[in-house]
């Protein structure tokens, strides 16, 4: 989809949003990230190509203020009711996926399903910056863990909480099959807009969501012993995910 931005924004936006590369390292026990200290990586033209921060173990977050300030130069285009169903769903599923990971790591107390969460805060952060960009009313009101207002996705946290409690395996299995549903999800949404600001994020997430696939994988494979099989991505797919490099959040292919 890369080819329908607005090259014009994308100096501007590419600012934004190279967010949210996850990992397994040694994480803090807050239970929502705090935003790390951000070095801006500035691009050849001198327009700023990446505000991700990534440690030495991966972990990543991104400058949230930064990024409002940057979709702020950018004109909106009226959203069609599928746009705003897709922002609106992507902000409760992002943090579905923070919900289930707080959850799951207090549960079995594994730095992975800590670190993750703390990267999806950044994801749903970013959906929730496009939700006040075009006055779409947040869903997510009190940030309570494991409350939703979609009922869809309210039954799938109970169900996804229920099985990683089963055991250690099952849980890492879950969050593996979480990463799956978002990274489909968000190639659905990013097909249904031509908002580049909105893609641009969307792509982004998806990006950490193929990384958080990658840690779940090896964490299943170091901890339990197992090799995992994907539960909702094409064989193919699911190939092409696990065999390539962590991406780094210096924009799209690095």
């Amino acid at each position: 989809m890369w080819f329908r931005y607005r090259w014009l924004a994308l100096g501007v936006l590419f600012a934004l949003l190279s967010a949210a590369v996850a990992a397994c390292g040694v994480a803090t026990p807050a239970p929502v990230a705090a935003e790390a200290p951000i070095t801006p990586v500035v691009s050849n033209n001198g327009g700023i190509e990446s505000v991700a921060y990534v440690d030495d173990a991966g972990n990543a977050s991104t400058d949230s203020t930064a990024l409002e300030n940057a979709s702020d130069q950018i004109t909106t285009d009226a959203l069609s009711d599928a746009e705003v169903e897709g922002l609106l769903y992507m902000r409760e599923e992002e943090k579905l996926a923070r919900d289930v990971y707080l959850t799951l790591y207090d549960e079995w107390g594994v730095p992975v399903f800590q670190n993750i969460a703390n990267s999806e805060q950044t994801h749903t952060n970013a959906v929730r910056n496009l939700l006040d960009r075009y006055d779409i009313e947040d869903p997510v009101a009190d940030n309570d863990v494991g409350v939703f207002v979609n009922s869809t996705l309210q039954a799938l946290y109970d169900q996804l909480v229920e099985e990683g409690s089963r055991s250690l395996a099952d849980a890492l299995r879950v969050g593996a099959a979480i990463e799956e549903i978002d990274i489909l999800d968000l190639e659905e949404r990013i097909a249904q807009t031509d908002n580049s600001d909105i893609q641009l994020v969307f792509e982004n997430l998806m990006k950490g969501s193929r990384n958080h696939l990658r840690a779940f994988i090896s964490n299943l494979k170091r901890q339990a012993g197992e090799t995992y099989q994907p539960q909702y991505l094409s064989q193919a797919a699911f190939e092409s995910i696990v065999d390539a490099p962590t991406e780094r959040g210096r924009g799209r292919g690095s």
